[in-house]
């Protein structure tokens, strides 16, 4: 019966957040040139790429530092697609210093090296420590790829385009001899300058290369993993027609998307393909056909997973390059749901990121600006509301029993909901509160493990905390 409760009190909340669903985006960060990329090694500071070849760090509050983090604007190849297009900090960036970058050499060629912080000096990277990964020949200055990232697993991914141009013209993104096109795999920690992972779908095929972790794809601009499951999420540039996001489940190698046998899932040039069943089809795709938004080029972003703003939780955010229009994409009921959540009225959103709390940001491309994504629908979880409300949680971590200590400012009533780190409720309930000190015990019948406690009120008010139940 209390699963049934349960059930409910979380599909009608699911119907609640659906309506209520809107992002506003709040001006982080401004002057940069070019920034493609806005990334975290796991402290408050964040470091925006710019294409044009350096690496800018930000504070928490927005100021940038005069100096760059890294400037290799010497040793790249610019213009269209090309310069600095990635940046990844290793897993162990604390202790090792270590980073790797993405960037198109002056050959226009694909250059995947790894740097290290110079000792003492954690603001300045040491440009004499490249060690390069991998050169991959580009035929063209187009579809380069670039978002480069560490895995759950420990291993580097690099996602590459098929090299550009129209259609493929050299077929690379089903050519199994070919890194073009292709999602690969490496191991940077063993192996010179680097290892093939085991578990690699196509170790034991000579007809691949086996760095591939999946193949098919036209341009893999920016993709993510979800930091709860590890889902691969990966906006694929279209075409003419369609634009397309493939969802690859945590530890599942071997995908074949299609490209260039198939757009979306619409065929476009079939030559020597077998029929669409045979590949992976997009978890979503839209079309370009709409005159009104003129959708033509869709930036992958991340599933939210910070604390802030609990109606954006679980729900991957995105938008098209071509009209600044951002778009969740999220499941209810099995079944897949997009939802806009913003106009901005300006293109050239080019990419997103998140900060240590993963808090979601998004970089403009023409006017240098860095954005931070909240929710339009509320008030952010600041316990700074103009009623001076606030509240605590003890004892905390707790065994599930505990008590809401809730201090009104005025007389509301309370909607609680709680939470663990993957959306699934174990408490939603009413209470009504009077100005001043509050408090009530909550039973929390749920497993060891770390959630999020919610609380709005009838004033239009919004406040979370992490509980941890031991």
């Amino acid at each position: 019966m209390r699963k049934i409760l349960l059930l409910i009190q979380f599909v009608g909340l699911a119907m609640l957040l659906k309506a209520q669903l809107h992002i506003k985006l709040e001006l982080f960060s401004s002057g940069y040139s070019s920034p493609v990329g806005v990334e975290n090694c796991g402290d408050s500071r964040l470091f925006i790429v710019q294409q044009t070849g350096q690496i800018i760090i930000s504070d928490s509050s927005g100021s940038r530092r005069s100096i760059p983090f890294l400037d290799i604007s010497d040793r790249i190849s610019t213009g269209i697609e090309r310069g600095l297009l990635g940046l990844a900090f290793d897993p162990a960036y604390k202790s090792n210093g270590l980073f790797y970058v993405n960037y198109t050499d002056k050959s226009g060629n694909t250059q995947v090296s790894r740097f290290s912080v110079k000792s003492g000096l954690p603001n300045q990277a040491d440009k004499n420590s490249e060690k390069l990964l991998l050169n991959i020949f580009q035929p063209f200055s187009t579809h380069n790829g670039g978002c480069t990232r560490f895995g759950s697993d420990g291993y580097l991914y690099i996602g590459m385009g098929d090299g550009g141009y129209i259609g493929d013209p050299y077929n690379n993104a089903q050519n199994k001899q070919s890194l073009l096109g292709k999602m690969l795999r490496i191991d940077v920690h063993t192996g010179d300058p680097y290892a093939i992972p085991l578990g690699n779908p196509f170790n034991d095929s000579a007809n691949y290369r086996p760095e591939i972790w999946s193949l098919g794809l036209r341009n893999p601009w920016r993709w993510s993993f979800d930091a709860v499951g590890g889902s691969m999420y990966i906006a694929d540039v279209g075409q003419d027609n369609w634009e397309e996001i493939n969802v690859q489940k945590r530890g599942k190698g071997g995908q074949n998307y299609g490209w260039r046998c198939y757009e979306g899932k619409q065929a476009y040039n079939t030559d020597s393909c077998t029929a669409f069943n045979k590949y992976t089809a997009p978890t979503y795709a839209y079309p370009h056909t709409d005159s009104t938004t003129k959708d033509c080029s869709v930036i992958g972003g991340f599933v939210y997973r910070g604390a802030k703003y609990p109606n954006l939780y679980g729900k991957y955010l995105f938008n098209d390059y071509c009209n600044g229009v951002f778009r969740a994409l999220y499941t209810v009921n099995g079944k897949v749901v997009v939802t806009n959540l913003l106009d901005a009225d300006d293109n050239a959103f080019v990419s997103f990121g998140q900060d240590r709390n993963r808090e979601l940001y998004v970089c403009n491309y023409i006017n240098g600006n860095i954005y931070r994504i909240s929710d339009a629908s509320i008030t952010a979880f600041n316990n700074t509301a103009s009623t001076q409300a606030t509240f605590s949680i003890s004892p905390n971590p707790s065994k599930g029993n505990f008590q809401i200590m809730y201090h009104a400012g005025a007389n509301t009533q309370l909607r609680i909901r709680i939470a663990n780190n993957i959306g699934v409720v174990y408490f939603y309930g009413n209470r009504a509160v009077n100005k001043g000190d509050n408090s009530f015990v909550i039973d929390l019948k749920a497993p060891k493990g770390n959630y999020f406690v919610f609380i709005s009120n009838s004033l239009g008010e919004s406040f979370t905390k992490q509980l941890k139940v031991e």
